[in-house]
């Protein structure tokens, strides 16, 4: 179960600095238009293959067997990749901001629970690629100085992740911590 970190409120009141985390579950689920989006992607990463050996095939002759052998062995793959990965990808991603952290879960085969303290984030950038564009969505990148790497959110609304990134910038230059 994808898991998150908040402050434990007794730690709080306490005034302990390094208060006990307690892990729950992200609560934002990504833009539906997602599933369109990761469904196009799929499409153009299986399509093309399958489409230049079904043409082959049919154009030459005495290699048809050895053309359609690849073409069924990429696409009853492809075919169930294109099916499933799409909305299981929107069943399990999600991503939670709280005062003291980023956190996101997100895959479909291998899935990643991540967190990022708001004190070690170090920048916080928006992508959007022609597709994204195409649907309207975007994906928020903070970086932390982390090793694993920084922290992604695909599949937001535009506005919603522009409002976000300002957000974590915000709260990012607030906190005091490691990455000041």
């Amino acid at each position: 179960m994808a898991q998150s970190v908040t402050r434990d409120s007794r730690a709080e009141s306490s005034g302990d600095a390094d208060a006990e985390l307690v892990l729950r579950p992200p609560s934002h689920p990504v833009d539906r238009r997602s599933v369109g989006w990761w469904l196009t992607q799929a499409l153009v990463t299986v399509l093309p293959p399958v489409l230049i050996l079904l043409l082959l095939a049919l154009l030459i002759e005495p290699a048809r067997t050895w053309l359609l052998l690849p073409a069924a062995i990429i696409g009853a793959p492809g075919l169930a990749y294109i099916v499933a990965m799409p909305p299981w990808r929107y069943r399990v991603h999600r991503w939670e901001t709280t005062e003291d952290a980023v956190f996101t879960r997100a895959g479909w085969v291998r899935q990643q629970w991540r967190v990022a303290p708001m004190a070690r984030i170090q920048t916080v950038d928006t992508i959007r690629g022609p597709l994204q564009q195409l649907f309207g969505l975007s994906t928020v990148v903070v970086t932390t100085a982390s090793a694993a790497g920084p922290l992604r959110i695909d599949g937001l609304d535009h506005e919603r992740a522009r409002d976000l990134v300002e957000e974590l910038a915000d709260k990012a230059q607030v906190e005091t911590g490691d990455a000041a």
